[in-house]
Formats: C-alpha cells, sequence, structure tokens
C-alpha cells in the first residue's frame, strides 16, 4: 500500500530513500487517478524492496506539486537516487507506466 507523504516528510521518505520510489501525484476529485491507483499498487507489489510508492495529494501538498513542475494529473515520478529519474503523465496500462519509467524487463 502506498504511504501518504507531506511536504515535511517528503525529504525523508523520498530524497533520502536509499530505494527508489515512485511518487503518484494526484488529488481526490482526478477520476483517472483513482484509476491508475491499483496499477501502481501492482507495479510496487511485484517489485517490494526494489521500488518504494508513495502518494502526494496535490491539493493539500501544493508546494511539492510546483516545485516538481506538476502540470496534469496523474503525473507519476521515479526516483533515483534523490534525483526525478523518470515520469509518466496520465493514467497509463502497466506495461506501458513500467516502459515509460524503465521498469520493463
Amino acid at each position: 500500500m502506498a504511504t501518504a507523504v507531506k511536504t515535511e516528510t517528503f525529504d525523508q521518505e523520498v530524497i533520502q530513500s536509499e530505494t527508489p520510489v515512485l511518487v503518484d501525484f494526484w488529488a481526490e476529485w482526478c477520476g483517472p487517478c483513482h484509476a491508475v491507483a491499483p496499477v501502481l499498487d501492482k507495479i510496487a507489489e511485484e517489485r517490494a524492496g526494489e521500488i518504494k510508492l508513495v502518494k502526494v495529494n496535490i491539493d493539500e501538498e501544493r508546494e511539492l506539486a510546483e516545485k516538481y513542475g506538476i502540470a496534469s494529473i496523474p503525473t507519476m515520478i521515479l526516483f533515483r537516487d534523490g534525483e526525478p529519474a523518470a515520469a509518466v503523465i496520465g493514467a497509463q496500462p502497466k506495461g506501458a507506466i513500467e516502459r515509460s519509467l524503465g521498469l520493463a524487463s
């Protein structure tokens, strides 16, 4: 299950993480965000120990959304070593998300 991350916990949960972190920028009112959530849960579940999934509610954490240039949601950014490494915008099938993030085997 994804961890909700706030501005105060973002550095600890994402930037300082030794494990790559998939950050799901979403909002409660966003239908496609709810549609893609189980897909992201599945990706994280299949890669347990290899990747961590966290969620940022852009309505509650506007500062983070602005910092990472979130213009539309859902936007998923994969952080490696504290830096954004890849991103996917919009609800897409699991395989497309994995390919865009460089996770496809």
